[in-house]
């Protein structure tokens, strides 16, 4: 039997409720050494490649993740080869081509791809490409028969539908109807009955067998490209024009990977690293708009793309116009993408007032239902007065402070409840969710294992509600009993240098699935401790010898974290977190972004 790994600085149960142990499992160490030894790394860079699954002959890849070692052959995708052909013949023969897209991050960057490789190739305008994004709030996600059918109205031969599609039976048979072919372009989980389309090209469908289920649909979508260009090639389409450029459109890739939270690992690693090279080149009228519109004056990293571009691209479908984000991707007009940005920001500010309103009100009913039943494997909360648009990140938001899967909806004056769910890793939403269409509980839904969207009669909420706890009452308590924060190592303030950094970003690019390097800092004082937005914390750390860290804590503020770090000011914690380059008054600094904190242990001499 697999021995529990011993608690590190005899952390047993930190603020959140967390075991504290080292990253690298002891089985491994012989793994990192071998790894530092045979590349030339600091030891630590080994260990931390090791702890991420790396191995001797691995390594290279963790540290080089380039498209030429990790990019699978587009044709290993089921249909991949079919859709393909039949895009490159309707690019050939004029054809007009219909795009359906998702209004998230993923599904504006998806519309983009196509809209841009088709002007590449000289279609754009009504007459060759209709673009089509549903309204959030009106519409709700996925395609409907009326906007399939609509494009066919409007002269649409071909349609394909990105970042949605693979639960679109009843609108691809009424396309079908109509006389256009459909080619599907997802990554969402799959059923085992797939709709009628020309072409389903989704990892995650059942029968697929390519390993690739972890890409985000603009990577399936860039590698549909590929395909596309390949078939373009072989019926001559290149004697006469240039091939397009795919690398250039890696930004958009790696914009969506990070978004869409999925795995950080194998090709979506290499779009991610090859696609921020390309990010820091500007070439994206809209992505250089809206950095510039954000003040963002650090080189694009994950962060910049997961906490500050995507959100204000995600605004436009939240609580806007859904169309904005694919029109500023897709668009090549500076004055155009200017005014897009501008608009984005200012609903990004719209969103965070809402947000905030709702979140008060969702956790006092967190609380009140917690307060019942402290063992509650789920929250499952509505309320009438809710943002459609709003529900997955206050769900989100809930599952970070409460540790369990939240179900949030907003409540319709006919009864009818729409709502979005969010997980804990190990516990799979897009399945349950799944099942409880098939059982009559909800409407309809689907969605990832972290995350999910769904709706139901309000009548059968307390039905749906037991089918779910039924359902995850064992993963739930599973996942809480076991919880534990992973650390790569221990460090001081004076040890968190830019050298350090710098070491630490060749095993990057970091994310799910490939975690950024989280150390503990022992034993360090917490000083001018000062709250600031909504609800985070900023505050100093010294260490014994004098040495300081600026440390910062995002919403915090009245959870079991936040309540500790304020009680312990001018007392020393153990705390754990991640570093990061930081740009302050136009200087660049280092801080720690606080993960936890512990009461420091008497540990056994």
């Amino acid at each position: 039997m697999k021995q529990p790994l011993s608690a590190m600085l005899g952390v047993e149960q930190s603020a959140r409720g967390q075991r504290w142990t080292e990253r690298l499992e002891p089985n491994r160490l012989h793994v990192a050494t071998a790894i530092a030894q045979a590349h030339g790394l600091p030891d630590l860079l080994g260990r931390i490649l090791a702890a991420r699954g790396a191995d001797l002959q691995t390594a290279e890849r963790y540290l080089d993740p380039s498209l030429k070692t990790l990019m699978p052959d587009p044709a290993s995708l089921q249909d991949m080869t079919r859709a393909a052909e039949r895009m490159a013949t309707a690019i050939t023969s004029g054809e007009t081509i219909g795009i359906f897209g998702d209004y998230d991050v993923d599904g504006a960057s998806c519309v983009a791809l196509i809209e841009r490789f088709l002007r590449n190739h000289g279609r754009s305008g009504a007459q060759n490409c209709l673009t089509y994004i549903p309204d959030r709030l009106t519409e709700g996600y996925g395609p409907s028969p009326q906007a399939l059918t609509g494009l066919v109205e409007e002269g649409a031969q071909l349609i394909l539908t990105v970042d949605c599609g693979t639960a679109g039976e009843e609108a691809i048979t009424a396309t079908n109807e109509a006389g256009a072919d459909v080619i599907v372009l997802d990554h969402h989980q799959a059923g085992e009955a797939l709709p009628p389309a020309f072409a389903v090209v989704n990892p995650n469908r059942q029968d697929d067998l390519s390993g690739q289920g972890h890409l985000a649909a603009a990577g399936v979508v860039f590698l549909f490209l590929v395909a596309t260009a390949a078939a373009l090639r072989r019926l001559g389409a290149y004697e006469d024009q240039a091939a397009p450029d795919l690398l250039g459109l890696l930004d958009l890739v790696a914009l969506a990977t990070v978004c869409d939270v999925v795995p950080f690992k194998d090709a979506n690693r290499a779009f991610i690293a090859k696609g921020l090279k390309v990010l820091r080149l500007r070439h994206n009228a809209g992505l250089r708009a809206l950095a510039d519109e954000a003040r963002l004056t650090e080189a694009p990293s994950t962060y910049s793309l997961g906490f500050v571009l995507g959100p204000r691209i995600n605004a436009g479908g939240r609580v806007g116009a859904s169309a904005l984000g694919a029109r500023l991707l897709a668009t090549e007009d500076e004055s155009e993408a200017a005014t897009i940005a501008a608009r984005l920001e200012a609903l990004n500010a719209h969103r965070k007032a809402i947000e905030a309103g709702m979140l008060d009100g969702a956790t006092a009913m967190a609380d009140a239902t917690l307060a019942k039943n402290p063992d509650a494997p789920l929250l499952f909360l509505g309320d009438t007065d809710w943002h459609k648009g709003l529900v997955g990140l206050v769900a989100g938001r809930l599952t970070d402070r409460f540790q369990r899967p939240s179900f949030v909806m907003t409540l319709d004056a006919d009864g009818m409840a729409t709502g979005s769910a969010r997980s804990i890793p190990s516990v799979d939403l897009g399945l349950v969710v799944r099942d409880a269409v098939e059982d009559g509980l909800f409407v309809n839904g689907g969605g990832h294992a972290m995350a999910a969207g769904f709706s139901l009669d309000w009548n059968k909420r307390e039905a749906a509600e037991a089918f779910l706890t039924s359902r995850l009452s064992n993963s739930v308590a599973n996942c809480s009993a076991s919880r534990t924060l992973g650390l790569d190592g221990a460090l001081s303030a004076r040890g968190a240098t830019h050298e350090l950094i710098d070491l630490l970003e060749r095993a990057g690019p970091y994310g799910p699935g490939h975690p950024r390097p989280r150390f503990a800092f022992p034993a360090h004082r917490v000083t001018r401790l000062r709250s600031f937005g909504a609800g985070h914390v900023r505050c100093t750390l010294q260490a014994a010898d004098g040495g300081r860290i600026e440390a910062v804590a995002f919403r915090i503020e009245g959870s079991p974290l936040g309540d500790m770090l304020v009680g312990a000011e001018g007392q020393q914690l153990n705390l754990a977190g991640n570093l990061r380059r930081s740009i302050w008054q136009g200087r660049e600094r280092i801080e720690l972004m606080i993960d936890d904190a512990a009461a420091i242990q008497d540990l056994p001499t």
